[in-house]
């Protein structure tokens, strides 16, 4: 499975699509980046007249790229549409601001994935290559199912 195919099934659309582009994935980690534009939705009011990122968006987005898009890649064939990767947990420590129109880019580690659940270290770091907020994100698949009335 290639980066465009793992975008494509991504279970996100703007404006909560936080994944630009997948610059190398394997079975062990992710390497992934997004820019964070001054236009966003999250920027009005976060910090008057000084928007910073909120904490919640920085962590969204290590979670899509750093998460979701591994999982997407380590099930392959077993992701389909009625299928997401529910947050299960975090550890996250926030290190540096991050400011509108900055791009970030997340890494990736595999700690362990059995029985349905996933569990990585993330580390995302900005345009200088400085870390901004590091940590643990676990989440599982769930196969959501519809029942015909």
């Amino acid at each position: 499975m290639n980066s465009q195919e793992i975008l494509n099934k991504l279970p996100y659309s703007k404006p909560f699509l936080f994944v630009d582009e997948i610059s190398k994935i394997d079975e062990n980690g992710v390497i992934g980046s997004y820019t964070l534009h001054e236009d966003s939705f999250f920027y009005k009011g976060h910090f008057k007249d000084h928007p910073v990122t909120p904490g919640v968006i920085l962590t969204e987005v290590m979670a899509q790229i750093g998460l979701v898009c591994l999982g997407i890649y380590l099930l392959n064939d077993g992701f389909n549409s009625s299928s997401s990767i529910a947050l299960t947990s975090t550890n996250i420590e926030f290190l540096k601001a991050v400011y509108p129109n900055e791009k970030v880019i997340v890494t990736s580690e595999k700690i362990y994935f059995r029985f349905g659940k996933l569990k990585c270290k993330v580390c995302m770091v900005n345009q200088e290559g400085v870390a901004v907020c590091t940590g643990d994100i676990a989440g599982m698949l769930i196969q959501n199912s519809k029942k015909n009335e």
